[in-house]
């Protein structure tokens, strides 16, 4: 079997993870029905779409869509840290997209009790094929009074709002997107994918922002890779990260920055690894190392020949039996978690 370069098996890799154009259509037209329920609910409000549908990079099974209000002045008033929470509101958008689509969805289900910041769509309904439903996060956001971002329901703090900017986050995205021709969004799409198999050490909002700092202009997946982990690597080293908008506070982690530290680092290393063994035209222990990374969409690939005829020429030319043993890769660790 003929070996395949780095470029190839990144390249198989994000298109077996890629969301598909029927998924995406089908989340968009149920995204809009529940933007014209908001419209309806709050006349004269913005609606704006983030996550990953809105950001262009989104993976298949596709399970969930996010959109909000930026209510006007009129239904904002009243609400705020110093005022009401949003629960009246969120309440108001339940109700116009009950109203809106019970007809179409019959098992569609809106919660409001218990919900931190959105009030959650449940359309009883997959858009992907054996996903057990789809889901929407549905936002009402008020203006905050600098006219920088907007203030976001926390109801789990004492001020029951929280400061940030969904629709600066998206414009920088999309930004990404153009000024790489794409590579951004490959990229994330296969950093997504990597921190869900290595036990989700960061949010999906942390790798876009780490990106948009390293992956800045068009290039190789391979090098686009290798200038986040680096990135991320040193960033953690003073800790977490800034909200790229400049109104929020840090974005929270998901395990101890010491633990994230441990993935970042492991991944950088394997990814070295794979560019360092490509250009020695080893491309079974580049395969190798790269499939350390992404082990579900890159097939691993048997080293060993490549290894030996490594240490044979390194012994011809050295005259040292020992000479480059130890340095094939970074310590190879059972659990893809790396350090669980």
């Amino acid at each position: 079997m003929k070996e395949k370069s780095l470029k190839q098996l990144l390249e198989e890799a994000r298109r077996q993870i890629e969301v598909t154009e029927d998924e995406l259509v089908e989340a968009r037209r149920r995204r809009q029905l529940l933007a014209n329920a908001l419209e309806r609910a709050f006349p004269g409000s913005t609606i704006y779409f983030n996550g990953s549908v809105a950001h262009g990079d989104a993976n298949t099974p596709l399970t969930d869509v996010d959109l909000g209000a930026k209510l006007s002045p009129v239904d904002a008033e009243g609400f705020g840290p110093d005022y009401s929470d949003a629960l009246p509101l969120m309440e108001r958008a339940r109700n116009a997209i009950r109203a809106d689509l019970t007809d179409e969805f019959p098992r569609l289900s809106v919660e409001v009790a218990g919900r931190r910041r959105a009030v959650l769509v449940r359309f009883g309904d997959p858009v992907t094929a054996g996903q057990p439903d789809f889901t929407a996060d549905v936002m009402t956001a008020i203006p905050h009074p600098s006219g920088a971002g907007l203030y976001i329901p926390n109801m789990e703090i004492a001020d029951k709002w929280d400061r940030a900017d969904p629709i600066a986050h998206t414009e920088m995205i999309l930004g990404a997107i153009d000024k790489t021709e794409k590579t951004f969004a490959r990229a994330v799409r296969l950093l997504k994918h990597w921190n869900c198999t290595h036990s989700k050490p960061l949010c999906s909002w942390n790798i876009k922002a780490l990106a948009l700092e390293s992956i800045t202009t068009p290039m190789p997946l391979i090098d686009a890779l290798q200038a986040f982990f680096a990135h991320a690597a040193r960033e953690f080293k003073s800790g977490q990260t800034q909200d790229p908008a400049g109104v929020a506070g840090p974005i929270p982690l998901n395990l101890p920055i010491n633990e994230v530290r441990k993935r970042l680092d492991t991944a950088r290393d394997y990814i070295d690894l794979a560019i360092q063994h490509a250009a020695k035209v080893r491309p079974a222990s580049a395969q190798h190392a790269l499939s350390r990374v992404f082990p579900e969409i890159v097939p691993d690939a048997d080293p060993t020949l490549e290894e030996a005829a490594r240490l044979r020429q390194e012994v011809l030319l050295s005259g040292n039996a020992a000479s480059g043993l130890g340095t094939v890769t970074p310590a190879l660790i059972s659990n893809r978690a790396w350090g669980v």
